[in-house]
């Protein structure tokens, strides 16, 4: 069985002005642990993950997500194998969570948490409500095919490639029941990235809205025979997905 995503975590140098935003923007409850600058959030979605965003130790900070493993040591010893580096070795914060985080060989930083999924633990599953859950990952960087191979050797993780003429795209699945899918591909002119998509009920009215809270539009909404997409950076520039299923 392959390794489950249990988790995202946006990271800046202003937490709390990224709480306000998100918090705004998609209905999640925002929940601060002051001790740590950091606040877990409930995305009342009802399905999908649950998540944290906190202050960035150095730099603009991130969205990462976070895949459950046994043994983050091996997990991190594996991906450095596979031309992987790791970036947060293995860390435990006393009675919450133990962390590590790595790079992929295209220098995307993915985070590890510990077995049991302490996350859902801690936090537990997303609560009904209307919030917008976040439902599917995303890697895209300059050699999809290798991405796809990386991850697959490193998590368990199955690929299923899209028949989109000129679009190099795999959705992947961890073989898990928890946690969510995402996807890997090949960025247009050069685009790499990892992130979260989050599924909303109207990717057009979402995105205006998030400009009007300080957003920048990156992908405009876009049309596809499944579903409709867009993806903005926020006011201190992380990049987020949005989808809205046909």
């Amino acid at each position: 069985m392959g390794k489950p995503v249990v988790h995202f975590d946006i990271s800046g140098p202003n937490a709390e002005e990224l709480q306000r935003f998100y918090g705004e923007l998609f209905g999640w409850k925002i929940t601060p642990v002051p001790e740590m600058n950091y606040a877990l959030v409930d995305t009342q979605g009802g399905s999908g993950i649950n998540g944290g965003i906190g202050t960035a130790p150095e730099g603009p900070g991130q969205v990462a997500f976070y895949v459950m493993a046994d043994d983050l040591q091996a997990v991190l010893d594996k991906a450095e194998s596979l031309g992987g580096k790791t970036t947060q070795p293995v860390m435990t914060i006393p009675g919450a969570v133990t962390l590590a985080m790595f790079a992929d060989p295209e220098g995307h930083e993915v985070g590890l948490v510990g077995g049991g999924n302490q996350m859902e633990t801690q936090q537990g599953s997303p609560s009904p409500g209307s919030g917008a859950p976040v439902s599917w990952f995303e890697v895209m960087g300059g050699d999809g095919p290798a991405l796809v191979a990386f991850y697959s050797e490193l998590f368990g993780w199955t690929s299923k490639k899209y028949d989109a003429p000129g679009f190099d795209y795999w959705e992947m699945d961890t073989g898990s029941e928890d946690g969510i899918k995402g996807g890997i591909g090949t960025g247009a002119q050069g685009q790499s990235y990892a992130t979260v998509h989050t599924s909303v009920p109207d990717v057009e009215a979402t995105l205006d809205k998030a400009v009007g809270l300080g957003a920048t539009t990156v992908v405009p909404p876009t049309h596809m025979p499944n579903l409709t997409i867009a993806m903005f950076t926020d006011p201190q520039g992380h990049l987020v997905g949005l989808f809205t299923p046909h």
